[in-house]
């Protein structure tokens, strides 16, 4: 009996073999829309890598992207050379685009692959920082080191994505003319000009034309089965999103701002916690999000004084001298702070008017707490005694005790007083009141 399940067994292995044979390895779906910036990026590595895990035969990269950050570009470029997954970038859907950082990323891939309606192009590097205009003689100084600064940026992503064309076997010398003309082609003069290799409706021709394509890759050459090669979309998950919304610019600058308020607070007032424990999380995560981002470190730092004057200001009362400098610096820093231009990748103007504003507020209310507290009539000490009534506890000729705010005082007088007479406190010999019969008594 034994012997007979034994065979039914191995029969049942035996027919189910051919089967999980038959099976073709997974293909992964990625889709990176928007700006290209550090989540995508990290995104894009994350879906490489689990196509090495489940041992994917194929990355199916569908890109619609006006461009965005030039280090998360060379990063995910970087990880599709790398790869020992074939990756086909496909420009979808209709009305997509590949400008700027995704022709990049499209010349990279192994496979390039457009829809119709579609269009790439337009990779010029877009200029940094702030390009100041020509006026007098050290104005065109500034100009022509603005020029040579601009011109080395052309030439080297001139030169970056010719390379990839040339690894990849592409048009180079219109993709170095999509960097220093900005030029820009539509999904069929790219097919007719051997920009990508195949133009596809939609993801299910596209892996029609793929199947029984050779692909060269890191470890050598594969060949595509993907007739009923079943498909796992790589969806973002939280840790995508969060680093999407944590890496954008503006996010990061308020991260920073709430934090070093959380922390103003915790230090005026100790022991409430709450405010502490938010500032400094705050504070932390605003400063790793600068760490994603192309900063200015000269911006971080001006950024930095500025909110360290205005600490002061908080401490060390100047009566508005370091908080208002401190506002100058930290507008100043704001608007160099990102070094790029990309759009979405920008600190909103408007934005750092309301902060400034809102710090203004904050600094003039510093201001004027202090004003009044020095203003203010002493409260605390032997010198608050100073106008205080009393009444004399015994009978006194120039030194006796009285009764002040319920507290006994040894007093000095100059006339005689009773024992129980009123008085008032008319000033200080070091501690010791001085006091005088109060009116009309």
């Amino acid at each position: 009996m034994r012997s007979i399940r034994l065979l039914l067994i191995l029969a049942l292995l035996g027919a189910t073999a051919p089967l999980r044979a038959a099976t073709p390895a997974p293909v992964i779906a990625l889709h990176l829309t928007g700006v290209i910036g550090p989540a995508t990026a990290e995104y894009v590595e994350r879906g490489l890598a689990l196509a090495a895990r489940e041992h994917a035969q194929l990355v199916v990269l569908t890109l619609d992207t006006p461009g965005g950050l030039d280090t998360s570009m060379r990063r995910i470029v970087q990880n599709i050379l790398a790869a020992a997954t074939p990756v086909v970038t496909y420009v979808a859907p209709s009305g997509a685009r590949a400008a700027s950082a995704g022709t990049f990323i499209l010349y990279a891939s192994h496979v390039a692959a457009m829809a119709p309606g579609t269009n790439v192009g337009a990779a010029s590097p877009v200029s940094i920082g702030f390009t100041p205009s020509p006026a007098g003689d050290g104005d065109d100084k500034k100009a022509k080191s603005s020029d040579v600064h601009e011109r080395k940026a052309m030439q080297d992503a001139a030169a970056y994505i010719r390379s990839l064309a040339q690894l990849r076997g592409r048009n180079a010398d219109w993709a170095e003319k999509a960097v220093t003309e900005a030029s820009s082609l539509s999904a069929s003069e790219a097919k007719a000009q051997k920009v990508v290799d195949l133009i596809a409706s939609d993801e299910a021709a596209l892996l029609h034309e793929l199947d029984g394509r050779k692909v060269a890759v890191a470890g050598g050459e594969r060949v595509l089965q993907l007739a009923g090669a079943p498909t796992i979309a790589f969806d973002p998950d939280w840790h995508f999103r969060a680093l999407a919304i944590i890496a954008d610019p503006t996010v990061a600058m308020l991260l920073m701002l709430l934090g070093v308020y959380g922390l103003i607070f915790e230090f005026g007032h100790p022991g409430f916690v709450f405010p502490g424990v938010f500032g400094a999380v705050s504070l932390l995560l605003g400063l790793y999000a600068l760490h994603l981002l192309p900063v200015n470190y000269a911006g971080l730092a001006l950024m930095a004084i500025g909110i360290a004057f205005m600490i002061a200001e908080v401490f060390v009362p100047a009566f508005g001298s370091l908080g208002l400098g401190g506002i100058v610096a930290f507008v100043i820093g704001a608007l160099m702070l990102i070094d790029t231009d990309v759009p979405a990748f920008g600190i909103p103007r408007s934005l750092i008017v309301i902060l400034a504003l809102v710090t203004l507020a904050f600094v003039l209310v510093v201001v004027r707490m202090a004003v009044r507290a020095r203003r203010a009539p002493i409260v605390s000490g032997v010198a608050s005694l100073v106008g205080a009534d009393g009444e004399m506890v015994d009978d006194a000729a120039g030194v006796g005790w009285a009764t002040i705010r319920g507290e006994t005082w040894r007093v000095a007088t100059e006339a005689r007083l009773a024992r129980g007479q009123k008085i008032r406190v008319v000033g200080m010999d070091g501690v010791m009141p001085r006091v005088a019969a109060a009116e009309g008594t």
